[in-house]
């Protein structure tokens, strides 16, 4: 995995998903890893992108209004003069000017760490690879919540490794916080 032209983009890692109407959630070291993985690139100098969601939706623990759930977990926060920005649908890419502001860093690779794996996250993977770039997501850097579907509750793990298979090879490379940081170590030494 060649990382030299990479940014990180980190999808959502915000305080609302600490509520627990989200329901049960799988992998609790995503934030961890992501805060690895964040160190990494801040160690590299590579470019790093922190996008926010700002819900429309009435009662979203990730709306504007609630009292601290639109703002980034302490772990994952933006330093000064990292980029933030804020989308108010799935997509990073919908409605900010993340594909313009990974073009003039002359990014071609877009790393993927945040929450949810099988929403905004997923659907950001399949957008960046549909605009051009090469995508890997960091599979336990990401996180999920329990689904239900036909009145079958489908447990978080499941979902995580569903979304995961989904994106493997056709939108993304799937690799792990521990390949990227060895990635962009290599990139450092040459």
């Amino acid at each position: 995995m060649d990382l030299t032209d990479a940014a990180l983009v980190l999808v959502d890692i915000q305080r609302g998903f600490d509520d627990p109407a989200w329901g049960e959630r799988n992998n609790p070291e995503a934030e961890a890893r992501a805060a690895a993985v964040l160190a990494a690139f801040r160690e590299a100098d590579r470019p790093v992108f922190h996008v926010h969601h700002h819900s429309t939706e009435e009662g979203s623990p990730l709306r504007p209004d609630t009292d601290h759930g639109t703002e980034p977990k302490p772990e994952c926060a933006p330093r000064e003069g990292e980029a933030v920005l804020t989308k108010r649908v799935n997509s990073a890419f919908v409605g900010t000017d993340l594909e313009n502001r990974l073009h003039r860093a002359d990014v071609g690779t877009v790393v993927l760490v945040g929450l949810t794996t099988d929403h905004c996250v997923s659907t950001t993977a399949r957008m960046a690879e549909n605009l051009g770039f090469d995508v890997v997501v960091v599979r336990d850097a990401m996180a999920t919540f329990d689904r239900s579907f036909d009145g079958e509750r489908i447990d978080a793990e499941t979902s995580h490794r569903v979304a995961l298979a989904h994106l493997s090879g056709e939108f993304a490379t799937v690799a792990t916080a521990a390949d990227v940081r060895s990635a962009l170590e290599a990139v450092a030494t040459g």
